[in-house]
């Protein structure tokens, strides 16, 4: 049957706009548009020690099966979410198949009828997918500003004789703008209106901390936070997150999580994969090294460059140059492409328009002449 004229519509309002998306096809390009930090995606050495370990442990198993409440809880989630709890130190580790999945499950579980969420305007898509999902109410407050985060919080509590739980949400490095909040301001703050702090911590596995732990407990706030949200899509190469909090939560989630509950787990493979790059994580100290050593190259080649007011303020592995306009960025993307760069352009709607720009994801294997020879380009499209 052919598509509904509305939806049809929509398309076209797309392909108007210059904000059409498609697939793109595999590249050899330099890769500066992926999540993979450190290079664990590619790691043949944790390919081969998940493998070994699967067969060393006869488990000879293709899919979960089922749910992990009926029938796709094997082994391996026990053992793989006791590891993620001691090197996240967390009381407890429960593991959902993504990231999307994980923030969904949450936030359409936790926050209840005349409940409070408060989050972050730049909040990742599942997060604000979550809170939909949610029967409590939900607002948001201008980025990272904890002025106006407390004057919300002020307005709840004071106006509200039902005394509602309040819910405040963020990011520790945000995925367009690769930027981060005041968390120890923002701890002090929740603690002192007895609210409940929860932190996607996607975007900074594998980058910061002695070990890659996160941002969180590179800071020493980890227990202060009411729940953290990690992702292995990123920093750790494979694939799905983990819900870090109390064995109260942790049981929650199990009843409740709709994402979590209605879904086939993952295959004994994939959790394998998660348990394999968390232990490698112990022992990848210099390639974590390496990959802060490129971020702070790549930003003193912006400064000498004459790129930095172009540049969000970052101190994480995503770069964003700001470049308006969806037909100005996608040009100036295949440029970066065609010299053999993958650098990817984010549209409108994706973020505000005006605010269109390219992404540059910064990893442990960019060499130091591959940044500025990227740098070097964009300098000449742009100016």
């Amino acid at each position: 049957m052919k598509l509904p004229e509305n939806l049809i519509q929509k398309l076209e309002n797309r392909k108007q706009n210059n904000s059409l998306r498609k697939l793109p096809s595999f590249n050899n390009l330099v890769d500066f548009s992926s999540n993979d930090y450190i290079g664990f995606s590619k790691s043949e050495t944790i390919f081969k020690q998940c493998h070994h370990y699967l067969i060393e442990n006869e488990i000879f198993q293709n899919g979960a099966t089922g749910s992990r409440l009926i029938s796709g809880n094997h082994s391996l989630y026990q053992i793989a979410e006791t590891v993620i709890a001691e090197f996240q130190e967390a009381e407890s580790a429960l593991i959902f198949n993504s990231g999307y999945d994980a923030n969904v499950g949450f936030f359409s579980a936790v926050p209840q009828r005349n409940d409070v969420i408060l989050y972050d305007e730049l909040s990742h898509a599942s997060i604000r997918d979550g809170i939909v999902m949610s029967n409590a109410k939900s607002y948001k407050f201008n980025h990272n500003d904890f002025e106006d985060l407390e004057r919300l919080i002020l307005k709840f509590q004071s106006s509200n004789s039902l005394n509602p739980n309040i819910y405040i949400v963020t990011e520790t490095v945000f995925s367009m703008d690769g930027d981060s909040p005041n968390l120890e301001e923002l701890v002090q703050l929740t603690e002192k209106y007895n609210c409940y702090l929860v932190v996607d911590e996607a975007h900074t596995l594998g980058i910061f901390g002695e070990k890659g732990e996160g941002l969180i407990q590179q800071l020493q706030l980890h227990s202060r936070i009411f729940a953290r949200i990690m992702t292995f899509g990123k920093g750790l190469g494979c694939h799905g997150a983990v819900v870090l909090g109390t064995n109260e939560l942790k049981e929650y989630l199990v009843n409740f999580a709709r994402s979590f509950i209605y879904t086939t787990g993952l295959s004994p493979h994939s959790v394998a994969t998660i348990l394999t790059a968390y232990q490698h994580l112990e022992i990848e100290k210099e390639t974590i090294e390496q990959l802060r050593s490129n971020i702070i190259f790549f930003n003193q080649q912006k400064n000498l460059l004459g790129l930095k007011p172009m540049f969000v303020r970052s101190k994480s592995a995503i770069q964003s140059a700001i470049i308006p306009g969806n037909e100005n960025v996608k040009r100036i993307a295949q440029q970066l492409q065609d010299k053999g760069f993958d650098v990817k352009p984010i549209l409108s709607p994706t973020v505000p328009e005006g605010q269109e720009r390219l992404r540059f994801c910064i990893h442990s294997f960019n060499t130091q002449e591959e940044i500025s020879q990227i740098l070097e380009l964009l300098r000449d499209f742009v100016f």
